[in-house]
């Protein structure tokens, strides 16, 4: 999948100011707005944009609590369990598979350690008993970004 100058530069825009209107994007690209919106509508198709959505700040919404998961499965047929579950839990909002002695890497918002302890106990340990996890507590946040690094040059382009 190829993109282009422009592709980038809308994927670049809509990163910072998703709510920009169809005009004000179109200006910004030096596009008319209805090739402003087809672009756009071929980056959702193609998945490349797979979504819109607010950013809100957690701690303002009673998610005082940010922790770092890493787990460890007993065997590797306990995976289909664990990815249903890990689907299924709100409050982890990434989940990685990574390399190294763990087998993934969780990012999770609670409420407090109250909560964070019934996470891990009840509803990861409990139900899926065969974990062995590692927790880290946040003291605070000083970057967190859903912006992506990409440029003219340096998106990924798919050989024909």
């Amino acid at each position: 999948m190829s993109l282009d100058e422009i592709d980038i530069k809308v994927m670049q825009v809509l990163m910072t100011q998703g709510r920009m209107t169809w005009s004000e994007l179109a200006s910004t690209l030096g596009l008319s707005a209805p090739a402003t919106a087809d672009r756009v509508r071929r980056l959702e198709e193609r998945g490349v944009i797979q979504g819109y959505a607010a950013l809100i700040d957690a701690e303002s919404v009673g998610c005082d609590l940010t922790a770092f998961i890493t787990v460890s499965l007993a065997h590797p047929d306990q995976r289909s369990d664990f990815l249903e579950k890990i689907q299924s839990l709100p409050e982890i909002q990434e989940c990685h598979h990574v390399t190294g002695e763990d087998d993934y890497w969780m990012k999770v918002r609670c409420r407090n350690t109250k909560d964070l302890e019934r996470l891990i106990s009840d509803e990861l340990k409990g139900c899926l008993g065969y974990l062995k996890t590692r927790t880290t507590i946040a003291l605070s946040t000083v970057k967190e970004t859903v912006i992506l690094p990409i440029e003219k040059g340096g998106a990924r382009k798919e050989e024909a």
